[in-house]
């Protein structure tokens, strides 16, 4: 069962895609967590064809999971696959960076419906062009399927993973004779964690068969067996966001290099991520696979002068070589041998090989975030308080004033006010066993923890209320008037001669309006990404 703010938002998004009824059912099962048909029926209060309908949608387009309980069959809302759809259209223009317009309108199509077969999506988008078409599309479908952007849609997908992670922990422990020991239990996970990532793995090799007919010998290089293999026409096929992301991780790390160094820095680091990016299909990974400085090279632009970043006192034009060694010594604070040097770093170098460093710079960046919502709300003196308390890990309130230069008088509310936002946390620390409130320490830190996930809440409520205003827009009654003239055909052809002034003017405001809702709602989401999806791994900062 979702929070609050979450599932207000996921209503908001299932109401703006599939309208009010099936964001009624959503919004129940949001609220109330698992439920089976005939619950739903009731509290809804809806017609059961059209609860069943709802769910049915649902299900199509990867929102529900399944489950078994002893009502019967139950259903529960996949909160994470619903906040996705936010970035449609980021998959959709990436897709189109990749593959071109063919592999756009796959991925849209796709995402339009859900999942498809391979020839439903042929079908439907070589209708223009039935003779070349077809060709081009199932190329582009076969790379898509190839390189993880497209994966199959399989039972074990319709599935909550924690009921599998439940049962497979489950099956490990009967396994177990006597009280199990701490180690033991360890290990069960371990082993269940294993068996959900082996099934995966296999799930994802369902949708390539090898091809009829071809049974000579081939060599065992990938390149070999790989045009040996087509796409099934059987198979269901869904778009894989977790492919995705990693591209938007991808392009944030490069725009952050760029601000914090220059340009060139940037496009090094791109080249960098680059030369693995085939290998890079999960956000959980902590760093990328070990690349050469020759591979790099080679995913450098040809008119990039790699000089022109860099204060170079000879006037001889240096190798590329030599002038992308000195970006990544750079990139990896080379200068800077110390623990705060390497926390700056956003690659790393073992001799010849270089890593990204995924974990380092996504912990930067949640940090940055954590810094940018303190200095809003509190100005430069809360930032100076929370980076004294993650340098020092607790402090009471005398010797942050004492340290941080700062007045004791301002302080005491300072601190007051950023606890109430969870922003820093209060430990007490008590002098004697009676635990009387006037003989304790009263020690200051930062719950990194607890303060990300406050401030993913404040996001979702801001994504909320962005949504809302955008409807609130829309529902305007001058505004739905001219909206709805403009979308007749004859006036969509003519708007200049058909539209009064004074519509031209309305229209002319209310996009810019959706224009500035647009990026704001893009900037949020892109924080959402930081504390969310790049707050995966382990909080370990002190």
């Amino acid at each position: 069962m979702a929070d609050a703010d979450t599932a207000r938002l996921c209503s908001e998004v299932v109401r703006s895609v599939f309208g009010p009824l099936t964001a009624t059912v959503a919004s129940l099962l949001l609220t109330h967590g698992r439920l089976a048909l005939p619950q739903l029926i009731r509290l809804s209060k809806l017609k059961p064809r059209i609860v069943r309908a709802a769910i049915l949608v649902l299900v199509q387009h990867n929102l529900l999971w399944h489950a078994q309980s002893d009502e019967g069959e139950v259903f529960e809302v996949n909160a994470d696959e619903c906040l996705m759809r936010l970035r449609y259209g980021r998959y959709v223009w990436t897709a189109e960076q990749l593959y071109g317009t063919a592999g756009a309108e796959i991925v849209e199509l796709i995402l339009d419906h859900g999942k498809l077969r391979l020839p439903d999506i042929i079908s439907q988008l070589s209708v223009y062009d039935p003779i070349k078409a077809p060709a081009v599309l199932a190329q582009t479908l076969h790379k898509l399927v190839g390189e993880g952007y497209l994966k199959p849609s399989t039972i074990l997908s319709h599935l909550s993973p924690r009921d599998k992670r439940i049962r497979y922990e489950a099956e490990e422990k009967r396994k177990i004779s006597g009280f199990p020991t701490a180690k033991e239990m360890r290990e069960a996970k371990e082993v269940a964690e294993a068996r959900m990532k082996r099934e995966e793995e296999e799930a994802e090799q369902v949708g390539m068969k090898r091809k009829a007919g071809d049974h000579s010998y081939k060599s065992s290089k990938r390149k070999a067996l790989e045009e040996d293999m087509e796409v099934d026409d059987t198979v269901h096929f869904r778009v894989n966001c977790e492919r995705f992301n990693v591209h938007i991780r991808n392009k944030l790390f490069e725009t952050v290099a760029s601000e914090r160094h220059n340009q060139c820095a940037g496009t090094v680091l791109r080249a960098t991520l680059k030369a693995t990016e085939s290998k890079q299909r999960k956000l959980t990974d902590i760093r990328s696979d070990s690349t050469s400085l020759a591979n790099i090279a080679m995913h450098l632009p040809d008119d990039l002068d790699l000089a022109a970043g860099l204060a170079v006192q000879s006037s001889k034009k240096l190798p590329t070589m030599t002038l992308l060694k000195e970006y990544l010594g750079i990139l990896a604070s080379a200068d800077n041998p110390t623990p705060t040097g390497r926390t700056a770093a956003f690659v790393s170098l073992s001799g010849s090989k270089v890593q990204v460093e995924f974990e380092i710079i996504a912990r930067r960046l949640r940090r940055r975030v954590l810094e940018a919502v303190a200095r809003e709300r509190h100005g430069d003196e809360g930032v100076r308080i929370i980076r004294l308390l993650l340098d020092t890990a607790m402090m009471d309130e005398k010797q942050i004033s004492k340290v941080g230069m700062m007045a004791t008088k301002d302080v005491r509310p300072l601190l007051s006010a950023m606890s109430a936002e969870s922003l820093v946390s209060l430990q007490e620390v008590p002098k004697s066993a009676d635990r009387n409130p006037t003989r304790m320490f009263y020690l200051w830190y930062v719950d990194l923890q607890k303060a990300y996930n406050v401030l993913l809440g404040n996001m979702y409520k801001m994504l909320y209320n962005i949504a809302a205003r955008r409807q609130a827009e829309q529902d305007e009654p001058n505004l739905k008037a001219v909206l709805e003239k403009r979308q007749r055909s004859d006036v969509s052809q003519d708007e200049e001669r058909l539209l009064t002034r004074n519509e031209r003017e309305l229209l002319a405001q209310w996009e810019k309006k959706m224009e500035k809702l647009t990026v704001l709602e893009m900037r949020v989401e892109e924080a959402v990404f930081i504390l969310r999806d790049l707050g995966t791994f382990t909080i370990n900062e002190e």
